[in-house]
């Protein structure tokens, strides 16, 4: 049997965690290892715990979630960030995500989404919930400034180019972008799904990215996709 996706609980309200805690430990691939009360509970939490998946709140006394997120990033640790929010279009959301969470869940999510945004996100294999994230994405990608020195003009249909990617592997990251699982992308590019695992591998090297999540979020901020 695989180990259990472990979890760390970020909320300043006890019956948040405590909800949180009931519906992930009835999970059997999902184990609560600890709960933290604001962001700056959190970065030592994370530091001692070591969990897999950080559920995160925004705002919080002492340090926020965004402020949290960017520490544990910054620390290099393994937890993946998993932001809760309220929605709707919240714009802290996004500034996590620029932090380097991995997603965001709203609040009144059911049990099975939750465990389900835990386990996509512990993987790091697809964006969570992708129709909404690109929706927020999209939102605040509106007034994000372009990243200097890092788009061009591409060649056809008057598309940007990141340089240091491959005309297949910027294909690859608007897809992402735009939400497609690697399955859908291989289907869409007519490829092996293998061979789609490998660019996105390849994207995130090149680009310094940690997932698929801030890949998404580079994609729309270099303007590879114009928000509509």
């Amino acid at each position: 049997m695989s180990a259990s996706t472990r979890v760390l609980i970020v909320d300043d309200q006890m019956m948040v965690r405590e909800g949180f805690s009931v519906l992930l430990n009835a999970q059997r691939d999902i184990e609560v290892i600890g709960e933290a009360v604001d962001g700056r509970d959190a970065v030592a939490k994370v530091r001692e715990l070591r969990p897999d998946v950080v559920l995160m709140d925004i705002r919080m006394p002492e340090m926020n979630g965004i402020e949290a997120t960017r520490e544990i990033v910054a620390a290099d640790t393994s937890a993946r960030v998993l932001v809760l929010t309220t929605f709707d279009l919240d714009e802290y959301v996004y500034e996590a995500l620029r932090a380097g969470a991995s997603g965001f869940l709203l609040k009144d999510a059911s049990a099975r989404q939750l465990a389900e945004g835990v386990r996509v996100v512990a993987s790091g294999d697809a964006l969570l919930a992708p129709s909404v994230t690109r929706r927020l994405i999209t939102e605040f990608a509106r007034s994000a400034p372009v990243r200097r020195g890092s788009v061009g003009v591409g060649s056809g249909s008057g598309s940007v180019q990141v340089e240091e990617l491959t005309d297949r592997e910027t294909e690859v990251l608007i897809l992402i972008a735009q939400g497609l699982s690697n399955a859908e992308i291989a289907d869409r590019l007519v490829v092996a799904e293998s061979t789609i695992k490998t660019h996105v591998s390849r994207v995130l090297v090149k680009l310094g990215l940690r997932d698929r999540t801030q890949a998404a979020v580079y994609a729309y901020e270099s303007r590879l996709i114009t928000p509509s």
